[in-house]
């Protein structure tokens, strides 16, 4: 398995994992978005033949804007908003490898000092993999958070002492 950055060629590959296998859906112009922004910490896992099987998609988010996030002063803060792999490239460590490079270019590039995300309640390896693989926390639960109003564990972790 490759995995590298993602690029906007990247962006239809990437979309068509998510709406495999996640309920959560987004425009493509969100998608480009992140990209064009933030361009060093999304990258995407290619099997041999350079087809796109996972992909982690995240941003920087702007400290003013998150005025309930418990932080001191101007933080900076990486947000992990979508990831996936295809089902039948799952437990091969592809997601916790997408995370570590994403989080690892949130601190290098941006200086991030913390990464958060939202995972439905329910979804248990998910949860799993954050928890015990990456080390995240349950910060808060948003209740109603996705649209079919499920509740959402808000994670975070700290990326620097």
């Amino acid at each position: 398995m490759n995995i590298r950055l993602a690029k906007a060629d990247d962006l239809l590959a990437m979309q068509a994992a998510n709406l495999q296998n996640l309920p959560e859906n987004y425009s493509l112009r969100l998608w480009m978005y992140h990209i064009i922004t933030w361009p060093q910490i999304s990258f995407v896992a290619e099997d041999p033949k350079g087809r796109i099987v996972g992909y982690v998609l995240a941003k920087i988010d702007d400290p003013k804007e998150d005025d309930d996030e418990p932080r001191h002063g101007t933080e900076i803060h990486g947000h992990v908003n979508s990831i996936s792999v295809l089902r039948t490239y799952r437990r091969l460590g592809l997601a916790k490898k997408l995370m570590l490079l994403s989080q690892e270019a949130m601190v290098t590039v941006y200086n991030a000092s913390f990464v958060s995300l939202h995972v439905r309640r329910s979804n248990k390896p998910a949860i799993a993999l954050y928890r015990d693989a990456l080390g995240f926390e349950v910060a808060k639960v948003e209740a109603g958070y996705y649209a079919d109003k499920e509740d959402a564990l808000s994670m975070r972790r700290a990326l620097q002492a």
